[in-house]
C-alpha cells in the first residue's frame, strides 16, 4: 500500500511540475502565443497608421495648406491631388520649389515655422496630425522618427533633383528632365502619357525659364516628335531615348538629331 502511494504522489509531483513548465515563457517578456505576438507587431503604430485615423480635409485649388512662416504645427498627409510648394523672394519673385502628390507628406520641420508655401493646384485632400501628439507619441514608439527621417530625405532628394535640373544649360534639357521627373514611378514607354496639372507658369517658375520660353521649348520638342501634347495638362512621351539624350545633354538619336536641327531653321 506504502508503495501504491508513493507512486500517486510522484505522479502529482509529475504532473504539477508539467502544468509549470508549460506556463514559462520561453523567452523572458516574449508570448509563447504566435498570433498574440503577431497582433502585438500589427498594433505597432506607423506613419500611415497615425494619419489613417485623422479625418479627410478638401482644399479648394489656389487655396493655401500653411504659408512660409506659420508656426509650425501639423503635418499633413496628401491623399489625393497636386500642389506646389514655393517661396516668395525679397524682389517678388516666385520659386516654386517642388510639386507635392499623393503619398507625400507636407509641413515636415525641423524648426518651429513652416519654410515655404504649400498651395493646391487641384482639388486636393489631406489629413492633420498635429505636431505635438506626433512628438509625445514619437518619444515612446522610437521608429516614427526613423519614419519620419526617412520622408525628409525624401524631401532632400526632390530638391537635389530641382537642383541638377537648374544647372542644364538649355531649355530643352530642363524640360526633358522635368518630364522624365514626372514621369518618374511609371513605366516608360512609348506614347505613355503623364499628367501636367501645374499650369506653364508653375513649370517655368520651377525650371528659373520665363513662361514664354516654356512654351515654346514644348512646341519645338512637339513638333520634333519627342513629345505630343494631349488636352491642356497632359502630354505623350513618344520618343524616349531621345529625351533621355536630351535630358542628360547629348543628342544621341540621330533621326531626333536631324529633326531638331530641321526644326531650329525652320524656327
Amino acid at each position: 500500500m506504502r508503495m501504491r502511494h508513493t507512486r500517486i504522489r510522484t505522479r502529482q509531483r509529475e504532473s504539477h511540475t508539467d502544468s509549470y513548465v508549460r506556463r514559462i515563457p520561453l523567452v523572458v517578456g516574449q508570448s509563447t502565443n504566435p498570433a498574440a505576438a503577431a497582433s502585438t507587431a500589427a498594433d505597432k503604430p506607423t506613419l500611415s497608421s497615425l494619419f489613417c485615423r485623422q479625418s479627410i480635409e478638401r482644399i479648394a485649388p489656389g487655396s493655401a495648406v500653411f504659408w512660409e512662416g506659420d508656426a509650425a504645427k501639423n503635418i499633413f498627409e496628401v491623399v489625393e491631388g497636386t500642389l506646389r510648394a514655393y517661396r516668395i523672394l525679397n524682389d517678388g519673385r516666385r520659386v516654386i520649389l517642388g510639386f507635392v502628390r499623393a503619398g507625400d507628406l507636407l509641413g515636415v520641420s525641423l524648426r518651429g515655422h513652416y519654410l515655404y508655401t504649400v498651395e493646391a493646384i487641384t482639388p486636393v485632400e489631406v489629413r492633420r496630425l498635429p505636431k505635438h501628439r506626433f512628438d509625445s507619441l514619437s518619444e515612446r514608439e522610437p521608429h516614427l522618427n526613423e519614419q519620419l527621417f526617412s520622408k525628409l530625405c525624401d524631401e532632400m532628394a526632390a530638391a537635389q533633383d530641382q537642383m541638377v535640373l537648374l544647372s542644364r544649360r538649355s531649355a530643352e534639357e530642363k524640360l526633358a528632365g522635368f518630364f522624365l521627373l514626372m514621369a518618374r514611378g511609371q513605366v516608360q514607354k512609348r506614347g505613355m502619357i503623364i499628367e501636367l496639372p501645374m499650369t506653364r507658369l508653375d513649370i517655368a517658375d520651377y525650371l528659373g525659364m520665363t513662361i514664354e520660353t516654356v512654351s515654346r521649348t514644348i512646341t519645338k520638342l512637339a513638333g520634333c516628335g519627342v513629345i505630343a501634347t494631349v488636352g491642356r495638362h497632359s502630354i505623350a512621351l513618344l520618343t524616349m531615348n531621345a529625351l533621355v539624350a536630351l535630358a542628360g545633354g547629348e543628342l544621341e538619336n540621330p533621326s531626333f538629331q536631324e529633326a531638331y536641327r530641321r526644326r531650329h531653321a525652320m524656327a
